[in-house]
């Protein structure tokens, strides 16, 4: 067996389509082919959204298409206090601060910015007795990750250091060694008063725990990766190589989403699709 562990990590928020087939035939297929490990991860953070029975039914569709996964499901939801922990780490560095601004406010500062939405994106911390007010009022706030206090953190050579591998083709035809560019994202949000993670934290901090070293994603989080690189970092964690994958579109050109109720592989499966033709239709045959 070799060293390369992929993982697939969808989230349970509705049943999973063939934009999901894609992405976990590749990591499946890519770690199979040469004796590496597949690991299946459920990104439950938001407990609004997540329900069990779409849970129950990735495990379903996955089987369906004859995959099969490497030691126990990691559910995100049972890990809180391990990604509290890493925010914590990062808080008593000084490398977060209190952000009380909704993300209306914030999207609308973006929107109104006269010389682009970058500066926008990182709105920094209120002045001390704004905070304390707003602190005693009980407002709900965001830990977000201050970039300025980061690049001192590391060090310029350190930050203009960091980059990723990309073993695939980002959106633009990236490839190869790519610097990072973390400033783009703005001063990410990595926790909230009201939930006990972001995205960003969450899932670095897995891939990390779980020996990920193959990330294989679509397109759409190939911008995410910039930040996350930038947490590996300053975590002291290493960096997988990555492998983003082309997004599967609709009839109208728009990529395969749940909220747009693209048609699941649940809803294949009784209308007596066979599963060998979604995966031949996928380039998996």
């Amino acid at each position: 067996m070799t060293g390369i562990v992929t993982r697939f990590a969808p989230s349970p928020t509705g049943r999973l389509h063939r934009g999901h087939a894609l992405s976990a035939l590749t990591a499946w297929t890519a770690a199979r082919a040469v004796g590496g490990r597949f690991l299946l991860r459920v990104e439950d953070i938001d407990p609004t959204r997540c329900r069990p029975e779409f849970e129950a039914g990735i495990r379903e569709d996955l089987a369906w298409l004859g995959l099969d996964w490497d030691g126990p499901v990691r559910r995100q939801s049972d890990h809180l206090a391990d990604y509290a922990a890493v925010v914590d780490v990062l808080d008593r560095r000084g490398l977060t601060y209190r952000c009380f601004r909704t993300r209306k406010e914030v999207l609308d500062a973006i929107g109104a910015a006269p010389h682009g939405p970058v500066e926008a994106a990182r709105p920094g911390p209120h002045a001390p007795d704004e905070e304390a007010e707003l602190l005693a009022e009980g407002r709900p706030f965001a830990w977000r990750l201050s970039l300025d206090r980061a690049r001192e953190v590391l060090g310029g050579r350190a930050w203009d250091a960091l980059a990723f591998v990309e073993t695939g083709e980002g959106p633009e035809g990236e490839r190869g060694l790519i610097p990072a560019r973390p400033g783009t994202a703005g001063d990410v949000v990595l926790a909230r008063k009201d939930a006990g993670t972001a995205y960003h934290v969450a899932v670095t901090h897995d891939d990390a725990a779980q020996g990920v070293t193959q990330v294989i994603r679509g397109h759409d989080l190939f911008e995410a990766t910039h930040v996350q690189v930038l947490i590996q970092a300053l975590m002291g964690w290493p960096t997988p190589t990555y492998r983003h994958h082309p997004l599967l579109l609709d009839a109208d050109g728009r990529r395969l989403a749940k909220r747009d109720r693209a048609e699941t592989l649940q809803a294949l499966r009784e209308a007596g699709v066979p599963a060998a033709r979604v995966r031949t239709e996928l380039g998996f045959g």
